[in-house]
């Protein structure tokens, strides 16, 4: 078992990644095990500090959908309601709902942390 520090560079980074897939189905309370459980923190806050994931805005990532798949407006209303509330939501007037954005989710088949960001 080594002792891990905080990963500063690429090569603590890839070696404490190796160490982790090596381990990954060590017991719990295990000296494997507590270790894996080091390493996932350690990498988490290497990515968390080295990979900003850029916020997609919900809105964006729908009308880029919309577009992808040639649905229309009107196409939207079984699942926001009525013709008004799609035009409000698609041009930014009106909030997506909590059940909106499940079933847009689901329609879209778009991961829940798009709709997450700004919460």
């Amino acid at each position: 078992m080594m002792n891990w520090k905080v990963l500063k560079t690429e090569e603590d980074y890839n070696s404490a990644s190796m160490r982790m897939m090596a381990i990954f189905h060590a017991e719990p309370n295990t000296p494997d095990g507590d270790e894996l459980d080091m390493l996932i923190v350690l990498i988490k806050d290497y990515d968390d500090k080295h990979y900003q994931l850029p916020e997609l805005d919900a809105l964006e990532v729908i009308k880029y959908k919309m577009q992808e798949r040639g649905i229309k407006a009107k196409d939207l209303e079984p699942i926001i309601g009525s013709k008004g509330h799609v035009s409000a939501i698609l041009s930014g007037k009106r909030e997506i709902t909590l059940k909106m954005a499940q079933k847009l989710k689901k329609y879209f088949d778009i991961p829940a942390e798009v709709f997450l960001h700004g919460v």
